[in-house]
């Protein structure tokens, strides 16, 4: 059995902590703050005049957010249409435990970011960038120029990880703010992580958990690599990356994950 003196996995929220609040918003960020996450991961859209959002989707859609009218996109809404709809009004159906919180709006990426002063958390921020639908994102120069530009005016680089499943906006990120970590997530076939990183340009690769392997993971950290798989919550998952070495495990859960790795003498 592999020595587990010194290790330590992190836990990171996903969404903030979809499972127990309304995800991506501030009582989801602020439910993971408390209880002791390593870092909050969400997700990014701009609106029309150009504000960074804190959204999974391009569309605004129930049961996430409500009010308006659904399917309107995001990039096609000004920042006052957005805050118009409710996103902690609805339980999502996937997550039994979740706590409505209504009246919650979308925060914006600097809302998000203001939380720093509340702990040494890192933020795990995805550009939302989709190759096949320009329309519904900037460009991702410019992208990751707006992300670049609220984490630089609060000093946050060093507390900052970008992630995307598109590598532009990260190879665009990689020449605008070298000091900022980046990620590459992958979800698909079977393929070697290495490849993965450095096709992005990244130190840490984030793939969806059942891809992960412990030759893979090995392999990524004789490459230097960390590898933060994607979305495990059960103890069972948890212990399967736990037991291939990785580095952090991103869940929806994060309260109960840091419990699990507390016990275990991981955290």
């Amino acid at each position: 059995m592999m020595s587990r003196a010194g290790r330590r996995v992190l836990a990171i929220g996903h969404r903030g902590a979809r499972a127990l609040r309304p995800e991506n918003t501030v009582p989801a960020f602020e439910y993971a703050i408390t209880a002791g996450v390593d870092a909050l991961e969400f997700d990014t859209a701009v609106t029309r005049d150009n504000v960074v959002v804190v959204s999974h989707d391009p569309v605004l859609q129930p049961p996430v957010c409500t009010g308006g009218q659904p399917g309107a996109v995001i990039r096609q809404l000004t920042l006052t249409e957005v805050l118009q709809w409710d996103c902690g009004a609805v339980r999502n159906p996937e997550f039994a435990r979740q706590e409505p919180v209504p009246g919650t709006r979308m925060p914006t990426l600097d809302e998000v970011l203001d939380l720093a002063p509340r702990g040494e958390f890192t933020f795990n921020i995805e550009i939302k960038s989709f190759p096949d639908r320009p329309d519904l994102t900037p460009p991702p120069e410019e992208f990751a120029s707006l992300i670049s530009a609220s984490v630089r005016q609060r000093s946050l680089e060093r507390r900052t990880v970008v992630q995307s499943f598109d590598f532009r906006p990260l190879r665009a990120m990689r020449q605008l703010a070298p000091e900022i970590r980046l990620a590459a997530l992958y979800s698909g076939p079977p393929r070697d992580f290495v490849a993965i990183a450095r096709e992005a340009g990244a130190g840490t690769v984030s793939p969806e958990w059942p891809l992960v392997t412990p030759g893979q993971v090995q392999a990524a950290h004789r490459a230097g690599l960390q590898v933060v798989p994607w979305t495990a919550n059960t103890p069972a998952e948890w212990d399967r990356l736990i037991a291939a070495g990785v580095d952090g495990i991103i869940s929806d859960d994060p309260a109960a994950l840091l419990q699990h790795l507390v016990q275990l003498g991981l955290h």
